[in-house]
């Protein structure tokens, strides 16, 4: 009787278990420096228009949605990494990336060096497109810095000189403010 090699881990640093925040997170197996790639979020893609054409109200989900429009559902075909628990005070990012054939891919890295056994966290950055108030996404990462919703900061906003309003800081992943984005 044969014995079947078992695939290495898409993601070895990175465990499943309970989470003191919420649900099950991610946890480090070891301990991790800063900058270090953990995995890629993985599952079913989505286009901007099956996501619309879907109803996702009362559905738990792990859809991440990436700056082309494409969103992956980590719930179908994903890995540990969408265990990844929200954080005001992150100490993992994602971020996208293109492979060698031009599909973009999101990459999970720390921000900081993280001890075995530390509970691995991005900010999510919620945005949504509808009057949803902040308290409908409540935080609950106890961070010093806690925001107290899921949604994405309110930036600053700054008036130019034709009176218009630009956004504070850098351009590149600019976030459209919730207040903005509710029209209010």
């Amino acid at each position: 009787m044969s014995r079947q090699r078992s695939k290495p881990s898409p993601t070895p640093f990175v465990r499943v278990a309970p989470s003191g925040v919420h649900g099950l997170g991610a946890f480090a197996t070891q301990p991790v420096p800063a900058d270090t790639f953990l995995g890629f979020y993985e599952g079913r893609r989505y286009t901007a228009a099956q996501v619309a054409s879907r109803d996702w109200d009362n559905q738990f989900t792990y859809l991440f949605t990436l700056s082309n429009g494409e969103t992956i559902d980590g719930g179908k075909g994903g890995n540990a990494t969408r265990h990844f628990n929200h954080s005001c005070e992150p100490n993992c990012e994602a971020v996208e990336e293109y492979d060698e054939a031009g599909n973009m891919l999101l990459k999970f890295q720390t921000l900081v060096a993280v001890d075995a056994g530390d509970e691995l966290f991005i900010d999510y950055c919620l945005t949504t497109d509808d009057d949803s108030p902040a308290s409908d996404y409540p935080c609950r990462c106890g961070s010093a810095a806690c925001r107290g919703t899921l949604l994405a900061p309110v930036e600053a906003a700054v008036v130019g000189e034709d009176g218009s309003k630009e956004a504070s800081g850098d351009d590149e992943g600019a976030v459209v403010s919730f207040e903005e984005a509710a029209g209010l």
